[in-house]
């Protein structure tokens, strides 16, 4: 399909100017004609992609425009609309006026420290409230990043690049990592689980880069690259820029740890080590586009010059108790609204019900169990891994007090619980919970003549122990899940395709 100037998508974004383009998408300056406002608008292509990939590369970004949208941050880029026109999917958020950071980069050489710090700063914010959902933004990188006229930084992209690939560290038929190999944490680029370690190791390439000119690892081809993350020791800042406090080279060097587990635990921390390092008030600023004016002026409007405040709105009086809610009708209520794709909503009235279902039937009775596994169930699918993981711990205890715990039921909410730590970044968590769950898998589902479950729960094993560290045994526990695999389904199967791929990588970069 052409995309030209003029064109009105969704009967309401006329498309402007055309600021970005790749392989999958592209993206406009557009304009708002309902609201008046300037939009960008993000289109991407799933016709790129053959069969049923596309309908899960669909899926995926209807389930990330829903999950970016519950971030509320000012450092983070708005959402506004999202859906699909024809064979596109676009996606409309806030238009930002400034400069990406890449372009920042280019016009300040060498890039103060202090900016550096101050724009640092501002993105542990941003991931913070990003990681607490939970989200990985998987690609954060300068050009991804905005500093607008009053010095603020903006977050682009959250959640396009785990919609653009699942695992953006798969190989494309070319054996390019899906991504921006110069930004990616060692687990990203194997293969292995991501997690808020893994933004952080790209704000430590992208801290290095403002320090020091370039990034720490650079080379003519993606494995050049990914070999140098892996085993070579990224140059000390203050060897190139000798000004740069030795405590800010040390949070760099931390922060590009290649063991996940030896970089700084969140971006609360890192934000903690900055906040020593930031100009105090009061300092001159040097202009717009200056990262450390939030910080030496906070609060203070721009341009400087007085607004006319915008009215306050009338008090809203309190709302009187409502009546409880009917469950049959609210359960007809939220089976429309999964139908619809609203499962933000039915999230909520599933939470407002239980308590009254409890309360007409019991506890343990079948309609508020049913009720509860729906719950959590739409809770992973909304993306709430931190809400759903004590649901599915209750719901495995009390059936396997039940029913053993070998029971299947009981066995699929760990896995699924599983799956929530996986999310939540919590890698040697998931990693204990899925060991501790393949020998059920084995007993049950290999000696039944499906051995499917117990492949994806060695698949995962493996992934985990990438993204701990432990090359070696992630090799191992893949080298024997890719025999197994090839005997019970064949050499083409995608699975073993799929594991092959990330052992002649792994292979590769050990070699």
């Amino acid at each position: 399909m052409t995309v030209t100037t003029g064109r009105v998508v969704a009967g309401r974004y006329e498309l402007s100017t055309l600021i970005g383009q790749g392989g999958m998408g592209q993206v406009w300056t557009a304009y708002d004609q309902r609201l008046d406002r300037r939009v960008a608008v993000k289109l991407l292509r799933p016709d790129k992609v053959a069969g049923q990939e596309a309908d899960e590369l669909r899926r995926r970004f209807v389930r990330e425009c829903r999950v970016t949208a519950q971030v509320d941050h000012p450092g983070l880029v708005t959402v506004h609309d999202a859906g699909s026109e024809g064979e596109e999917l676009f996606l409309v958020m806030q238009y930002v006026d400034g400069a990406d950071l890449s372009d920042h980069l280019a016009e300040h050489e060498p890039y103060p420290w202090q900016w550096a710090v101050a724009v640092a700063a501002q993105l542990c914010a941003v991931l913070s409230a990003v990681h607490a959902v939970p989200i990985v933004h998987r690609d954060l990188k300068p050009r991804n990043v905005m500093v607008k006229q009053d010095g603020t930084v903006t977050v682009l992209d959250l959640g396009v690049a785990s919609v653009m690939d699942a695992d953006t560290t798969r190989l494309t038929h070319t054996g390019t990592p899906i991504g921006s190999p110069a930004y990616m944490a060692p687990e990203q680029a194997m293969g292995g689980a991501v997690g808020p370690y893994t933004d952080l190791y790209a704000l430590g390439v992208l801290l290095h880069e403002l320090l020091s000119g370039d990034v720490p690892f650079a080379g003519s081809t993606a494995l050049g690259v990914l070999h140098r993350h892996l085993y070579e020791p990224p140059l000390p800042v203050r060897r190139v820029r000798p000004e740069v406090p030795e405590a800010l080279e040390a949070l760099v060097l931390r922060l590009l740890a290649k063991d996940p587990q030896h970089r700084p635990a969140s971006a609360q921390e890192v934000y903690e080590d900055l906040a020593l390092l930031l100009p105090a008030r009061g300092m001159p600023t040097g202009g717009p586009l200056d990262p450390t004016r939030p910080f030496v002026r906070p609060h203070a409007p721009w341009p400087d010059r007085a607004r006319t405040p915008a009215p306050r709105p009338a008090p809203v009086p309190p709302v009187a108790e409502a009546e409880k809610p009917d469950v049959a009708r609210a359960v007809d209520e939220v089976k429309r609204l999964l139908g619809e794709g609203r499962i933000t909503q039915a999230v909520d009235i599933l939470g407002a019900i239980l308590p009254t279902a409890a309360e007409q039937h019991g506890e343990r009775s079948p309609v508020v169990r049913t009720l509860r596994k729906q719950y959590a169930a739409t809770l992973m699918d909304d993306g709430q891994y931190r809400r759903a993981l004590p649901e599915l711990r209750r719901l495995a205890d009390e059936r396997a007090a039940e029913a053993g715990q070998a029971d299947p039921q009981s066995l699929r909410h760990r896995f699924d619980a599983a799956q929530c730590l996986e999310q939540l970044g919590e890698a040697a968590a998931a990693l204990a919970e899925y060991r501790a769950l393949l020998p059920y898998y084995e007993n049950q589902y290999v000696a039944a003549g499906d051995p499917d479950l117990a492949h994806d729960v060695r698949r995962r094993i493996g992934h985990l122990l990438l993204a701990l560290g432990d090359r070696a045994a992630a090799h191992d526990t893949l080298a024997r899940l890719l025999h197994d695999v090839e005997r019970v389904h064949g050499p083409g199967h995608p699975l073993a395709a799929d594991i092959r791929r990330t052992l002649q990588w792994l292979g590769q970069v050990r070699g």
